[in-house]
């Protein structure tokens, strides 16, 4: 039997239209693991962290995202299959429903804000209808002083209802599920999915919006740290490219692994209180810092484990998206608060499962903006249904899912900014390497790791490019040279022994790249355009 103690504190509801609800306010997150533990909607590992079944959804679900359009939105987000109109009069009338399913039931509350920069902090009240929801909050936002809460007024609410389930037909819904903005109520309503993740990228999204129409600053999907020096470095990259993991580097302190914003004074913020990591195939010798902050406190989520509670983090039977949340101090070595000022260096995350790519370049401005506004990355077989090779998956600035104006937008905002800062750009490849994927190997997470801190350290001849090669179909500079990486690992020509067989890979890409992009030319500049593959063919 677990046992805890009840916070006595609470507020109520009546104005969000929730009637008569036990209303649990503010909880520990021990008191939220042991409430869940008691509803038996989750158990313990062995050394107490809290694990749960997020059910049907072990993912987001991009088709059931929707943004009201309204006086705010109609004119300014971009829409399309990325950003999906709902009728104001329909949200009413959901969230109706939503509040009504709450009514009478016992539900938790939790104050919060994101981001860390108290110029643009936005205040979040977020209503879960399970305490582990809850919990996910308190560990991925940012949490208020005790005083703070005194006069806390939440600008945003998220009303998040996992056991509720829309009829299609009447609420105008795809599907049971939905994840929907309203910017003029400033409501993120979220129903029929368990997995928390939509809570965050709710936030996201809304930000995404909010910063650049109104707070003239670039919001990234990007992590972030920073050197002993001060110098700033963020990363790029989508879902499996290394993000979290390269950004948490004992020699450097952690701003944040996700989400960030890049103001006009230079200074780079965390959105967030937390990380939101994948633990497939995690280990302690190859993520360190990660596996050593999944203890109490932390979620793990759609994980196995034996019956003495130890985690298996290779079995995928649930899903490939196995994840953990924890508070951001289960990392020793972050930056307090977290903000970074001048930004050095900028990483483009990608795992080319073609395996054409160098596994680390230098880009110009141009390639900088087009490869920005592509956001590439591959899947591999098996990773979804269907899936028998390596395919392409393009994700505007490397979070389409998320940004509801048109990515050239962001793109323009970063390069901007990346001339004001004079920052370098760098595409790192920590994906195929020898061959595609199912022929060659993996990119060593040691190389990966000694290529970036030769850029950190100033190690790569930055302004020499007689120490680079000019790649023949990306037109990119590869270094010719890197401590502590083998000369022919830097060359993935090289490394096939197939010349004819790379080139015709490496022409595959080019040709998808080219192909992504026409649906950004009317939008890019001539020199942008001109930021993409050198050769498509023989």
């Amino acid at each position: 039997m677990v046992t805890h103690t009840q916070s006595m504190k609470t507020i109520s509801l009546e104005k969000y239209g929730i009637k008569n609800a036990t209303v649990r306010y503010q909880l520990s997150p021990k008191e939220l693991q042991g409430i869940t533990i008691e509803k038996d909607q989750g158990v313990e590992t062995a050394n107490g962290t809290l694990a749960v079944n997020t059910g049907e959804f072990t993912g987001r679900s991009p088709m059931d995202r929707f943004i009201v359009k309204d006086n705010i939105t109609k004119d300014r987000v971009w829409w399309g299959d990325i950003n999906i109109p709902f009728d104001a009069d329909k949200f009413d009338k959901l969230y109706n429903k939503v509040v009504d399913y709450l009514s009478e039931k016992e539900v938790f509350v939790r104050d919060s804000y994101a981001c860390a920069d108290e110029d643009y902090k936005l205040n979040i009240r977020v209503i879960n209808e399970y305490p582990w929801s809850n919990m996910f909050a308190y560990n991925m936002f940012l949490r208020p002083t005790e005083a703070e809460l005194e006069n806390f007024s939440p600008e945003w609410t998220i009303v998040n209802a996992p056991g509720f389930m829309a009829v299609a037909e009447e609420d105008g819904t795809r599907q049971h599920n939905f994840a929907i903005l309203n910017f003029e109520k400033k409501i993120a309503l979220i129903g029929g999915t368990g997995y928390t993740g939509e809570i965050k990228k709710g936030i996201f999204s809304a930000l995404n919006f909010i910063l650049p129409v109104f707070k003239n600053t670039l919001p990234m999907h990007c992590s972030a740290n920073v050197g002993k020096d001060g110098d700033t470095a963020i990363f790029f990259g989508l879902s499996g490219t290394g993000k979290t993991t390269l950004s948490t580097d004992p020699e450097r302190s952690l701003i944040g692994d996700d989400e960030h914003g890049w103001t006009a004074e230079n200074t780079v913020f965390n959105f967030e209180g937390g990380c939101y990591a994948k633990v497939i195939n995690l280990s302690q010798e190859q993520e360190p810092e990660i596996f050593a902050a999944i203890k109490e406190g932390a979620i793990l989520e759609n994980v196995k484990m034996n019956a003495e509670g130890e985690v298996d983090f290779e079995d995928t039977s649930i899903t490939q998206n196995t994840r953990v949340s924890y508070p951001i101090y289960h990392i020793e070595n972050i930056k307090k608060p977290s903000i970074g000022k001048n930004p050095k260096n900028i990483f483009f995350l990608t795992a080319d499962a073609f395996g054409v790519l160098p596994p680390i370049s230098k880009l110009t401005p141009a390639q900088a903006a087009y490869h920005f506004i592509s956001g590439y990355t591959a899947k591999v077989a098996g990773t979804e249904a269907g899936v028998k090779e390596p395919q392409p998956s393009f994700s505007a600035c490397f979070g389409a899912p998320f940004m509801p104006l048109h990515p050239t937008k962001y793109a323009e905002m970063l390069s901007k900014k990346m001339l004001e800062a004079n920052v370098n750009v760098w595409l790192v490849n920590t994906g195929w390497s020898g061959g595609a994927y199912g022929v060659g190997k993996r990119m060593k997470l040691k190389y990966t790791r000694a290529m970036i801190n030769a850029v950190l350290n100033g190690d790569l001849g930055l302004y020499n490019y007689d120490d680079y090669h000019i790649h023949s179909v990306f037109g990119v500079a590869q270094p010719r040279t890197c401590p502590g990486v083998p000369t022919e690992v830097l060359s993935p020509r090289a490394t096939w022994n197939d010349d004819k067989a790379y080139y015709d890979t490496a022409f595959k890409l080019a040709n998808a790249f080219r192909k992504n992009f026409k649906q950004f030319e009317d939008n890019a500049s001539e020199e942008i355009r001109r930021g993409g593959p050198q050769r498509y063919g023989y």
